[in-house]
Formats: C-alpha cells, sequence, structure tokens
C-alpha cells in the first residue's frame, strides 16, 4: 500500500469506506494500478471511523490489512477531490499541495450523510446530528456524565445510544419518530437478515420510545434542555446535549461533477453492473441509496470486478446484493419520515446556518435557485450540503449540480497544480 501521489492510474476510487475498500480488494488481484482518495487520516468510512480508544470491528481491520498486501493499491488518505478539469482527469489536494490525477476508470464510493431538519434550537452548542456525536466521540469528544437525549429516525439512533453509553455518557431517551407498528413491523421481519436481529437485540436501551420526536431545543449559550413530542403528549428533557439526525442522504456532489446521472430517490444511478450513466464510471455503496455496510460491500464488490473486466465474478454476487437490497427496502419503507416533521420550523428558526437565512425567508420562495438570489441560502461554507437537503424534505427543491471548485481550496491548487508525481 504506497501513499505517493500518482499522475494517472487505471482504477480511481473515490472513498475508502466498505464500498471502497471492497471495490479496491476486487478489483487488485487484476495487477491494475489503483488510487484511492479519502478526506479521512484512515481508511474505513464513517461507519468504520478510527480515533482514539475505537475498536474497529474484525471485519474492517482484515480488509485494511489485506489491502495493504497490494502494492499495485495506493491510498490517499486526507487527500480532497476539489475540481473535474476534463473527462477522465480530476484535481486533488491535500494539506501540502494540490495536483493532477489521469484515471481510465472510476468508482465512486462517496457514501452518505445525515439529513438534518430545522427545528428551534437546532443551532446552539450541544446540538448535533446523531451520526455527528458518533464520529465526535471516536474522535476523542468527552461526554462522560453527560446526559444526553438520541432523537430522529432509524436503527442509527440505537448505535448511537450504544456508542454515548460506552463512553461514559448517560442516555436519557432515544425518541424515534417512525410509529409502534412500524417499528415492530420492521423488527418481525429480521428473521430474514439474522445478523441484523442480533445486532438489533444487542442495542436495545429502555429509553426507547416510538411516535416520538423533537419539537425545540432550550439554552441560554448551550443544551438545557429538549422538548420532545411523545404520542400525544409533549416532554421536557433536561440534558446537555442533543443528537439528531432523521435518516441519510446519499453524497452525490462528487458524482455529479462527473457527469453521472442521478435516480428519483435522488442518488447515483446505477445499473445491475454498478456501472453510472457515464461510460467507465461506476458507483457504489451509499451514494446510489443507503441501505447498510453489508449492501456497500457487495456493491462495491461488483464495481471492483466490473471496473476491471471480470464480469463473471461480478455477476455471481448479484444475489447476495439482491438479498441486502430487499433489506434496504425494509428499511426505508418502515422508517419513512412522518409528514409533521415539516412542521418543526417556526418562521424564525435558522434553516441555512451558515448565511443565517430563517424559514420565514425561505417560505416565500417558489425554488432553490430564487431562494438562493434572494437570500443567499445555500452559498456559504457548506455550499448547501446541509440545507440543500432540508429545503428539498420541506419544499420539494431540488439543489442545482455543484460548481468547481467543490470544496474550499487554496488559490495555490487552482492557479497552479503539480503536473507530475510528488513523493511523500
Amino acid at each position: 500500500m504506497n501513499t505517493a501521489t500518482m499522475e494517472h492510474c487505471d482504477v480511481l476510487i473515490i472513498g475508502t469506506g466498505p464500498a471502497g475498500l471492497a471495490a479496491a480488494l476486487a478489483a487488485a488481484p487484476s495487477g491494475a494500478a489503483i488510487v484511492m482518495v479519502d478526506d479521512n487520516p484512515a481508511p474505513g468510512g464513517q461507519i468504520w471511523r478510527d480515533g482514539p480508544g475505537v475498536k474497529l470491528p474484525p471485519g474492517a481491520v482484515e480488509r485494511r490489512a489485506a489491502l495493504a498486501r497490494h502494492a499495485n493499491v495506493h491510498i490517499l488518505s486526507g487527500t480532497r477531490l476539489v475540481a473535474v478539469p476534463q473527462p477522465q482527469q480530476v484535481l486533488l489536494e491535500d494539506a501540502t499541495h494540490g495536483w493532477r490525477l489521469q484515471y481510465a476508470t472510476c468508482i465512486v464510493c462517496t457514501g452518505a450523510r445525515e439529513l438534518l431538519l430545522p427545528f428551534p434550537g437546532w443551532t446552539l452548542p450541544g446540538v448535533t446530528g446523531a451520526g455527528g456525536l458518533q464520529a465526535l466521540i471516536k474522535g476523542g469528544l468527552p461526554v462522560r456524565g453527560e446526559r444526553i437525549v438520541v432523537a430522529g429516525s432509524g436503527p442509527l439512533l440505537l448505535a448511537v445510544a450504544a456508542t454515548a453509553q460506552a463512553a461514559g455518557a448517560q442516555v436519557l431517551r432515544v425518541a424515534e419518530q417512525a410509529p409502534l407498528r412500524a417499528v415492530a413491523a420492521f423488527a418481525a421481519a429480521l428473521w430474514r437478515w439474522p445478523a441484523k436481529a442480533v445486532q438489533g437485540l444487542g442495542l436495545l436501551h429502555p429509553g426507547y420510545r416510538t411516535s416520538s420526536h423533537v419539537l425545540s431545543v432550550a439554552g441560554q449559550d448551550r443544551v438545557e434542555s429538549v422538548r420532545l413530542r411523545q404520542g400525544a403528549h409533549t416532554v421536557d428533557i433536561a440534558c446537555e446535549r442533543v443528537a439528531c439526525g432523521f435518516g441519510l442522504v446519499p453524497n452525490t456532489h462528487i458524482g455529479q461533477a462527473l457527469g453521472c446521472a442521478l435516480n428519483d430517490q435522488h442518488a447515483i444511478a446505477v445499473d445491475a453492473w454498478q456501472a453510472t450513466s457515464v461510460p467507465g464510471h461506476y458507483a457504489a455503496g451509499e451514494c446510489t441509496g443507503f441501505g447498510g455496510s453489508e449492501k456497500a460491500l457487495v456493491q462495491g464488490a461488483i464495481a471492483g470486478h466490473a471496473a476491471v473486466g471480470q464480469r463473471a465474478q461480478a455477476q455471481a454476487l448479484w444475489p447476495e446484493r439482491q438479498r441486502w437490497e430487499a433489506f434496504a427496502a425494509h428499511l426505508h419503507s418502515h422508517f419513512a419520515l412522518q409528514p409533521q416533521l415539516k412542521t418543526l420550523a417556526t418562521p424564525d428558526t435558522i434553516v441555512c446556518r451558515c448565511e443565517d437565512v430563517t424559514q420565514g425567508q425561505l417560505a416565500a420562495c417558489q425554488s432553490w435557485t430564487e431562494a438562493k438570489l434572494h437570500t443567499r441560502c445555500g452559498m456559504g461554507a457548506c455550499q448547501g450540503r446541509v440545507c440543500g437537503a432540508a429545503t428539498q424534505n420541506l419544499w420539494g427543491w431540488t439543489p442545482p449540480v455543484p460548481r468547481m471548485p467543490i470544496t474550499p481550496t487554496r488559490i495555490g491548487t487552482l492557479a497552479k497544480p503539480e503536473s507530475g508525481p510528488v513523493q511523500p
């Protein structure tokens, strides 16, 4: 596993989460020159994020070790893709310099991010996404002794609660917005995926409540309490931290910059080979629709085999992919967001945190473009990654295709990127 910067490769893999790792391991035996790019400090993505005190699951450790045995796989951690200057070429940047990389084939494995819906108090210090809190704890955030409320939707809430408790926090409540009948139906069918059933049993929490969602968070300089809707009642809970996430949104901005079309679920559209609408470009994992690490792993392996022409090996994995796609469909149908979540924000609730744009300012707009022109919504540092997904959920707006550069970038990288190999 070489970390030297390269100027060309056979296969470029963007993202080193489960899908990216599986794609690299599938393609590596072919001998193709493979470059993996990720802005995290170590491979693993969000689900296998490393950090102080983190004990990675055996599958993550084994895949890292397996990749290290392939000299033709080059992992560039702490590296961002910032632009697509021309077809089959990307502009990369790390902590010291920027350079262009030419590739023959690309596999997009950019994962997903949390859907954060605005509600009164969501910008107070101490309020994070559910997965965001999990990542912070893995990165060393001290939460011992803190009272925490986890709210939102999906099985991730229970995993976050377990991570927080293991770090010494007191998780007072896990508020799931889905109704009991939906959660019960989801659990009743988990016999089809025994490993998921076992995992779920190990994460059960006494403070878990269905038909429950956040209404507001109160506090002066930081979180002091949270107000929840519990069925027909309202409950106030004193706490120091609130972690709230309403599911996931596929990270498609890099795929779109490469020209890949999206499907009706706002994810990167792929065919049976994980191929996108752009020849020579594949996609795998949660950027094609979320459904867990198992689905991402098998999709990544199919894409990796297909990218190096191993169609028989790729096709042999189709039944396994179908199995985990069925789980994803089961998950989505039972944790669909309830309509009342669209009414959490009040007119003075900030929706775009970068530019301090409120719900009242946006309510008069008819589209994302109109909102940008009149309020600067989405023109801040995150470039609409947070408020874009929120407004899409609230009003059905479709954010435009990302413009270059994709992320904040040094002027030197844009003005004069390196053109040749740079040794570490």
